[in-house]
């Protein structure tokens, strides 16, 4: 008993130290750190220490089950979601949650209703309660949003900000649920191609076509880029979720994790994120 709260007290004044230390930075340094902490779980990726995600999974719930309730409560969520969809210019503009995304995505319509970035954004949470409900008894989940694609738009090859999360989408509202496979996201998943930071080599990539109800998961890290080249809008519920690791690579993982998502830019996002009447 004794050990577990030198551990723990422990753990407690290292993160407090962290915080603090992060909090001193400026934002070329904070990006700095990033990059260093997903260096890390790159060199454990390659060693085999937790396995290397293919373009897409769609078998998935063997190792994050929880994900199984959100799909179960597809019609609620569509039905929420379509109610939103009729004031939708209420919606926030991604671009607007500054390094929340990449800069080269900011010249696409694509906005959002976000749920959760860390915590909760209650009052965005009142617009969907069943969704958020919902939300909240799943496990590992770090960001939660309707992301929404006004037609004919295109979301420039980019890549995501942190390996440790894989990305999650269902397919909520999909136009004639892609049947002639206009709405669609790409993943490079070539570690040779990735490296050469080329972002023409999209082109190699592999594609997703979404459809109403149905789950995947990619690792946002890899080059990727999307579409929805119909005439109607497209929305997935898009999640973060903390990726399955060996136990000690998971406590670092979510420390740095409760670290990020009390720092102020996150905070900030959180602000920016929130829709008010």
């Amino acid at each position: 008993m004794l050990t577990f709260l030198i551990i723990g007290v422990f753990l407690a004044v290292l993160v407090a130290g962290v915080w603090l230390y992060i909090r001193s930075l400026d934002g070329q340094q904070k990006t700095a750190i990033k990059d260093s902490i997903n260096g890390i779980f790159v060199r454990a990726e390659g060693k085999g220490r937790f396995r290397r995600q293919p373009a897409f999974e769609t078998d998935y719930l063997r190792d994050y089950p929880a994900l199984r309730q959100i799909e179960e409560n597809y019609e609620v969520i569509r039905e929420e979601c379509d109610g939103l969809m009729e004031a939708r210019e209420k919606l926030v503009p991604m671009a607007s949650l500054g390094s929340y995304t990449a800069g080269e995505t900011h010249t696409a319509q694509w906005t959002t209703l976000m749920f959760k970035s860390g915590e909760f954004i209650e009052d965005n949470c009142k617009l969907a309660p069943r969704t958020a409900d919902i939300l909240r008894k799943v496990p590992g989940v770090y960001t939660a949003f309707f992301s929404v694609i006004e037609p004919h738009q295109h979301i420039p090859a980019h890549y995501g900000y942190f390996k440790g999360f894989l990305r999650y989408h269902l397919g909520v509202k999909v136009p004639r649920n892609n049947e002639d496979e206009c709405c669609w996201i790409r993943v490079n998943a070539s570690p040779a191609d990735n490296a050469a930071d080329d972002k023409t080599l999209i082109d190699k990539g592999e594609r997703y076509y979404w459809h109403d109800g149905e789950g995947v998961m990619f690792d946002d890290t890899f080059m990727h880029e999307a579409a929805n080249e119909s005439d109607e809008v497209r929305v997935v519920l898009f999640l973060d979720v903390a990726r399955r690791m060996p136990w000690h690579l998971d406590l670092f993982n979510r420390l740095i994790l409760f670290i990020i998502h009390r720092e102020g830019s996150v905070r900030g996002i959180r602000e920016a994120a929130r829709i008010r009447s």
